[in-house]
């Protein structure tokens, strides 16, 4: 569906030593991609053969350019080309052009106005039947985006008009200001809220389930990671986590239980 997320990425700079890490605190598999002449591998949950994420090296040009190891995600559009110019004719700009991906679909990289990046996708739709996901909630599994912006009223506006995101659940923060949820089709997706000065720039980052957050916190100190904040409740009765794995990148883990 046009506006969900449906694939994530990870750049590091070392992809043998970020494997090691997040299999060993998010429970991943991680398997060569099979691509003829691209060096990519599939991070996946147990069981569940077309993988959740996908991880490649930064490119030298991506380090030359100053971009740092990060997490990106891939929203669904019906129209990758349409969509990216778009966001160019609404104040945001093309990151990386449309490009085919052989086997694959095709895909762009853009930023809203603000500078937050994001992904796009047209997916080749396979023949035959596709294997079913993973249940919502499945440790290993994406549970949520969230994006800081550098104003959340705006970059709602800016995102409904791109995807036809609807406001879900607003969440006073007090001095903070509004978290607000959003969702494509009555299904809540993530949220956004503008970004305390502490942050430098605007960004997404994205929440992947675990079994039970305090465990969690231990794995991902005993693999070298940080914790950047939490354990915290947060409304719904799910808890957060918000960690930099070795190679400094930003991730989240989210918890139904302590």
């Amino acid at each position: 569906m046009q506006g969900t997320f449906i694939w994530y990425e990870l750049m590091p700079t070392d992809t043998a030593s970020a494997a090691e890490f997040y299999t060993k605190v998010v429970g991943w598999t991680a398997k060569d991609s099979g691509m003829p002449g691209v060096d990519y591998t599939i991070l996946g949950v147990p069981g569940y053969d077309m993988g959740v994420a996908g991880m490649m090296q930064l490119t030298e040009d991506m380090k030359a350019r100053g971009i740092p190891p990060h997490w990106t995600g891939y929203v669904a559009v019906d129209d990758v080309d349409a969509m990216a110019k778009k966001f160019a004719d609404n104040g945001g700009a093309v990151c990386h052009a449309p490009e085919d991906i052989p086997g694959v679909g095709r895909f762009a990289v853009v930023a809203d106005p603000q500078g937050a990046v994001i992904s796009l996708l047209k997916v080749i739709m396979p023949e035959g039947p596709m294997p079913p996901e993973p249940a919502a909630g499945t440790p290993g599994t994406f549970g949520w985006a969230e994006l800081m912006a550098g104003n959340g009223e705006e970059a709602f506006a800016f995102y409904q008009n791109m995807f036809g995101w609807e406001k879900d659940m607003a969440v006073d923060m007090g001095a903070m200001g509004i978290y607000q949820c959003f969702a494509k089709g009555g299904k809540a997706i993530g949220g956004m809220m503008t970004k305390p000065p502490m942050v430098t720039a605007p960004f997404w980052g994205y929440y992947i389930t675990v079994d039970a957050i305090d465990a969690a916190v231990e794995r991902v100190k005993q693999a070298g990671g940080k914790i950047l904040f939490g354990p915290e409740s947060v409304p719904g009765g799910s808890f957060i986590l918000q960690c930099e794995d070795p190679q400094g990148t930003y991730f989240a883990l989210t918890a139904s239980k302590r």
